[in-house]
């Protein structure tokens, strides 16, 4: 079971904003890399050379992202696209908002692990009653994200896939990562308690990308346009 991270940046200032001491884009690629997610994509509009400089080091991807007239459902797509042209046999990717930087990496885990007992349906992590994200979406259900409007939201594409029959399954994280976003301080996150049980068996993930070794970031796009467009913006 392979499950790929794409990390959705709305702007350069969300990437960068501060996460308990580094750039927020650089702590979600660690959390996603230490939960077992592979490949690890970043699409961020305008990303520009600090966003590429944030990741230096990391096992993440730039994409190059979708023109802006799609809206998000074009940038989820992209990184999608991407992270299949990294890894052929990826089985779903989670949709992780740019905004939700405190998610621990053994919720992914835990969704990862989930997904390989549960495959073709939705799994969306709770803490308590609410709902979060990231979403965990198999990849076989890409051709549906290209037909709704541009101007659907992430938590639109949820209704939208369920309403068409796709199964969703929320699972318990214990994670207040998953509905705290930037606005809220770590310091001031409420207590993590972790799944309320281990998923058994665990299932095989990440095999795929196996041979790649961690010695080195996942090779990618090429980030040069990002740079001239630092440059040329100066």
């Amino acid at each position: 079971m392979t499950v790929a991270a794409v990390i959705l940046c709305a702007s350069l200032e969300q990437a960068l904003a501060d996460g308990a001491g580094r750039p927020a884009v650089r702590r979600m690629v660690e959390s996603a890399w230490a939960g077992g997610a592979t490949p690890i994509v970043v699409v961020c509009p305008g990303a520009g050379a600090q966003v590429a400089g944030a990741l230096a080091g990391s096992p993440a991807v730039l994409a190059e992202p979708a023109p802006t007239e799609g809206g998000p459902l074009a940038q989820i797509v992209r990184g999608i696209r991407v992270s299949l042209g990294q890894v052929t046999e990826t089985d779903a990717a989670l949709v992780w908002p740019g905004r939700m930087v405190w998610v621990d990496a053994e919720t992914v885990t835990t969704l990862i692990e989930a997904s390989g007992l549960d495959r073709g349906t939705l799994l969306r992590p709770r803490y308590g009653d609410q709902p979060g994200w990231p979403l965990l979406l198999p990849v076989q259900f890409l051709a549906r994200l290209e037909g709704p409007p541009a101007g659907r939201m992430p938590s639109e594409l949820v209704d939208d896939l369920v309403a068409g029959g796709v199964a969703l399954r929320l699972v318990d994280t214990g994670d207040p990562g998953v509905v705290h976003d930037l606005s809220t301080r770590i310091d001031a996150l409420p207590a993590f308690d972790g799944p309320p049980e281990p998923v058994k068996p665990p299932p095989e993930w990440g095999a795929a990308a196996a041979d790649m070794g961690d010695e080195g970031p996942l090779q990618g796009p090429d980030l040069a346009p990002y740079g001239q467009a630092a440059e040329e913006g100066e």
